[in-house]
């Protein structure tokens, strides 16, 4: 059995991704241990001879802050904070987001500064191990005093309540502690706004759009490599010299990756009738590489974030301070979410210019990639579905990060609205790898009408295996079975572009 200790040592793309798809076990190190009860009893310490309120600890929440709660109400004030809070609604999160939610929260609630019981990280760390996963929902988030509802519906099960998945099936919360022999946690003074307070909803979500767009950012050259080949496109636009002195190291990259993509290809290398391609074709390294620097921006962010303390107030015991401040605002990923989705639709939109371009009649190629068009509507109208979530993915990119709207009394006067950037982006991504598979659906094709010519041994051993999912298309069929077979392959597809070029994933 794999494990991985939660440590003050950064977790990275890499290590997130070997724990969720590795069956990792989560643990604290003694290290995180120390510094979770070292703040916990400073706070129980302080609490003892504490007359004066301190936001969130024996005060009221957000607009109430000014009302204080006496010392035998501190309990009640935590469970009842989680449950008032608990207002998600809409379409569940995905579980596989939810669990990455609980890492998070575990992590930046193990660097001491968070006021919470040892027993109730270690509770959130059991419910990752014994596949435990809350229903948590994606509506509900302002992405300013944290991922408020989420959050809440991901600790609604400490205290036994809410639903969780357990074995397959959604279950409510206390039965499972019944077959378990668990009891609730009882937060202490808090413990409940450490909960409720922090990014994790859009971190969870940004983290995951992450890993997944390393990967269709790279696909996305391939195929783009691919369709340069089948529309008899030129090498020229992709020479070294040509990007050396325009500066933008994602465009150097996608040139680089492109040019050894090819490398050794007969087509490529072969004389051309024409002395331009379109610039779907010829800006690829452009167009591609200035997503690639947006997406590294993001990771960025995140990289920061997953790291990070971000629920409020933030105790800092050495200093004997508690410090109410605004780390849980989300206005830092709300902006990067926007970016992320706007980099991953803009690959989308080049990825359906250049299949059309393929369906065009043009260089050679039969009108809509069918040996007998007419009788054929061929790949007709795989383009029209790639134009269509094309659309949709403009329309998902208009920012969220631009608006707020006042809450709690105007005390949340500024929200990010980070939330909403997170699931707009998460659909975004997915609608990406359908338009890369219709384009790898149309490419291959063409590409078998300038046989007997080879492309380069990596783009033939490409076409090969794809084969083996989709065949090449002679007569009209039903082509949405097709496509979802395209799409199988990219997820199925194991990547052997050399480290050297490749995204941290």
């Amino acid at each position: 059995m794999k494990k991985h200790k939660i440590s003050p040592e950064k977790l990275t793309f890499k290590s997130i991704f070997a724990i969720l798809n590795e069956d990792y076990k989560l643990e604290l190190s003694e290290e995180s241990k120390q510094m979770i009860v070292k703040c916990r009893q400073y706070l129980d310490d302080k609490m003892k001879s504490q007359d004066e309120p301190i936001y969130g600890i024996n005060t009221g929440f957000g607009s109430l802050c000014d009302v204080q709660i006496s010392k035998e109400e501190l309990s009640t004030l935590q469970s009842n904070l989680v449950k008032s809070h608990a207002c998600g609604i809409g379409d569940e999160v995905p579980q596989e987001i939810v669990k990455l939610m609980l890492l998070l929260k575990v992590q930046s609630l193990s660097y001491g500064h968070s006021g919470v019981q040892l027993v109730t990280v270690e509770r959130l760390i059991e419910f990752f191990n014994h596949d435990i996963i809350p229903v948590v929902f994606q509506l509900g988030s302002l992405g300013a005093s944290g991922d408020l509802a989420p959050l809440a519906h991901l600790s609604l099960p400490l205290l036994g309540l809410g639903e969780v998945y357990y074995k397959g099936e959604k279950r409510n919360t206390e039965e499972v502690y019944k077959e378990l022999g668990w009891d609730p946690i009882t937060l202490k003074s808090k413990e409940g706004l450490a909960l409720l307070n922090g990014t994790q909803f859009m971190s969870a979500y940004g983290v995951f759009g992450l890993i997944k767009t390393f990967r269709l950012s790279q696909l996305a050259d391939i195929i783009a490599a691919l369709s340069l080949e089948a529309f008899d496109g030129r090498i020229e636009p992709f020479n070294d010299l040509v990007h050396q002195i325009r500066f933008h190291k994602g465009q150097i990259k996608t040139a680089e990756r492109i040019r050894m993509i090819l490398e050794g290809s007969e087509l490529i290398g072969r004389q051309k009738a024409h002395v331009q391609d379109p610039y779907s074709f010829r800006c690829i390294p452009q167009v591609h590489g200035a997503s690639k620097d947006s997406i590294n921006y993001v990771a960025y962010v995140f990289s920061c974030e997953i790291n990070a303390v971000t629920d409020n107030p933030t105790i800092f015991p050495d200093d004997d301070l508690i410090i109410s401040g605004g780390n849980f605002h989300g206005q830092p990923l709300a902006l990067a979410l926007d970016n992320l989705a706007i980099a991953v639709s803009e690959l989308g939109n080049i990825s359906e210019r250049r299949t059309y371009q393929l369906l065009s009649g043009k260089r050679e190629l039969p009108a809509f990639l069918v040996a007998n068009p007419g009788l054929n509507s061929g790949f007709m109208i795989p383009q029209y579905t790639a134009a269509s979530i094309v659309n949709q993915n403009k329309q998902l990119c208009t920012p969220s990060s631009i608006d707020s709207i006042e809450s709690s009394q105007g005390q949340e006067d500024h929200v990010s609205m980070g939330a909403n950037s997170a699931t707009k982006a998460y659909r975004v991504i997915q609608n990406l790898e359908r338009i890369l598979a219709i384009e790898l659906f149309n490419a291959a094709q063409a590409l078998e009408f300038r046989r007997p010519a080879k492309s380069s041994e990596f783009i033939e051993k490409f076409v090969t295996d794809y084969r083996n999912y989709v065949s090449f298309i002679d007569d009209d069929k039903i082509m949405s079975k097709e496509m979802d077979a395209s799409v199988q392959y990219l997820r199925d597809y194991t990547l052997t572009i050399p480290d050297a070029l490749r995204e941290d994933v």
